[in-house]
């Protein structure tokens, strides 16, 4: 393991072999011989598991880590007892890529349960083999089949990181028990730059008490510190094994860099000494792609999960213009840019799918402040639509435009959960049909808000688990959030829930799909 995932204190977050399967580990020998037994510092080790990604069609990403040059083997099948398995020969992790490998598996069958198990063999004289780590995946379905997606965001945030004494990042097991089809990170997976101190004192006297490495205990400015703010997130049980359990879709927002940071910024922090934001954003990228199931291209892309569903993954980082007043009528400001924005206007009309979920990093109609004067998000406190608010104008014309139905948007961002129903009849803009944009989170992190909704679009508050007043609480205080869409297979129907942090619904509504 990297020198930067060393604790400062002792910690036990539960053995990996939770997710292992007994196996030969080392060289076996022929049968009947005596097997030779392989020193344990010969072997590759596999500290974090197994995650899978980016589901669609008959495909998925295969996602792990070692510690040394050795070729990833995969087994998979639709019978947990690996008696009609398929097995493959992976790439060989190597240092470049932090010795993580991604593959993809293909051919699956519609709709099936997939179990799959990994080992790493070392590439090297000795061939000695890892422990097996071993996961489940179900493929995208078949007509008549139902989905159920889970999504949130914002994970060690505001300097809550993983407290073993507490139970480490529980809401990635209230996730688990739920046994969604898919998991949604809508980004901030990590906080590059909020350091984690040992101790943090919390409003009741108590004490939070942070497992602390190296690489989180100041700001990620290298490839090396960022790396090891996306591996943090694995020393925790719940993340593994959810991951082990559900694909995960992810993209990122501003904390896998910095704080409402934008290309081409010069950081005015003292904290870094490398204080240009797209040096920073490059390390992060590639840290990111290093440590998720996903294919190398573009961070926006389109997944289909099924007849019933496809989801748009949105960037609203790597193309967006500096953060301003955001009321500019002419000069263009930007969130998406042009060729995303045709991009994604192009792959809404292909989509056969009942239900286009676009996932959005920042909410549409909440203000999101940078500074006294700046804004950071698409909306700037008041109609009708100006600056970036333009981009989302000009999305939802194009939807009336093309009778396109059934879209809704999920996000996360503003770490408290909402529910929020958009109508042309309170609007400032009314060319567009009504829609819904659904909020959770925090994964992992503080809460705090309500923030100021914007009326530009017409949105109403259905639903929020904060209210104005409220003091920001951490993940002991019962605010973190997440939510699920549950698409009726046979009839098309969607209900749309938000769930507090232990699993419990807070709120839901029923959706009927237009045709």
């Amino acid at each position: 393991m990297s020198t930067l995932l060393l604790p400062r204190r002792h910690f036990l977050l539960g053995s990996l072999s939770a997710l292992a399967l007994p196996s030969c580990a080392g060289q076996c020998g022929s049968p009947g011989a005596p097997g030779v037994v392989t020193p344990e510092a010969a072997r590759p080790t596999l500290p974090f598991g197994v995650q899978t990604g980016d589901p669609t069609a008959d495909r998925v990403v295969l996602w792990s880590k070692t510690d040394r040059p050795a070729r990833l083997l995969v087994e998979w099948g639709t019978e947990d007892r690996f008696t009609d398995t398929r097995k493959l020969e992976g790439p060989v992790a190597m240092a470049e890529n932090d010795f993580t490998v991604r593959m993809e598996l293909t051919g699956l069958p519609v709709g099936k349960r997939i179990h799959y198990r990994v080992v790493f063999e070392a590439d090297d004289v000795g061939r000695a083999r890892s422990v097996e780590a071993a996961g489940t995946l179900r493929a995208p379905p078949g007509p008549g089949e139902d989905v159920k997606i889970v999504w949130s965001g914002d994970t060690v945030g505001q300097g809550f990181g993983i407290d073993v004494d507490r139970g480490g990042m529980k809401t990635y097991a209230s996730i688990a028990e739920l046994a969604p089809d898919l998991f949604l990170h809508s980004g901030d997976r990590i906080y590059a730059d909020n350091p984690l101190s040992e101790e943090v004192e919390l409003p009741d006297g108590s004490v939070w008490k942070n497992l602390v490495t190296p690489a989180k205990s100041k700001v990620a400015e290298t490839l090396e510190e960022f790396r090891g703010n996306f591996a943090y997130n694995f020393l925790d049980e719940h993340v593994r094994r959810l991951h082990a359990a559900v694909p995960t879709i992810v993209q990122w927002d501003d904390h896998e860099v910095r704080n409402n940071w934008f290309p081409g910024q010069v950081l005015s922090d003292p904290r870094y000494k490398e204080r240009r934001a797209s040096v920073l954003a490059g390390f992060a990228k590639q840290a990111m792609f290093e440590y998720a199931p996903m294919r190398q291209g573009p961070i926006h892309r389109v997944l289909s999960y099924g007849p019933r569903v496809e989801v748009f993954v949105l960037d609203a980082r790597s193309f967006r213009t500096p953060n301003g007043p955001n009321r500019e009528e002419k000069e263009p400001a930007i969130i998406f840019g042009d060729a995303q924005m045709a991009w994604l206007k192009e792959a809404l009309v292909r989509s056969t799918a009942t239900w286009k979920i676009v996932a959005c990093d920042q909410p549409i109609g909440l203000v999101v402040p940078d500074g006294p004067t700046a804004q950071d998000g698409f909306a700037n406190g008041e109609g009708p639509p100006l600056g970036r608010e333009l981009e989302i104008a000009s999305i939802l014309s194009f939807l009336q435009e093309k009778r396109i139905r059934n879209v809704l948007w999920v996000t996360a961002d503003v770490h408290y959960a909402a529910a929020h129903h958009y109508d042309p009849s309170r609007a400032k803009r009314t060319k567009f049909d009504p829609f819904w944009e659904f909020v959770a989170g925090p994964l992992h992190a503080g809460t705090f808000g309500p923030a100021p909704l914007d009326e530009t679009f017409g949105p109403e508050v259905k639903f929020q688990n904060r209210k104005q007043g409220d003091p920001p609480v951490g993940p002991a205080g019962g605010k973190q959030s997440f939510g699920m869409l549950v698409i009726d297979g046979k009839t098309g129907r969607l209900r749309a829930s938000l769930h507090d942090g232990d699993g419990k619904e807070m709120w839901g509504v029923e959706i009927e799909a237009q045709s």
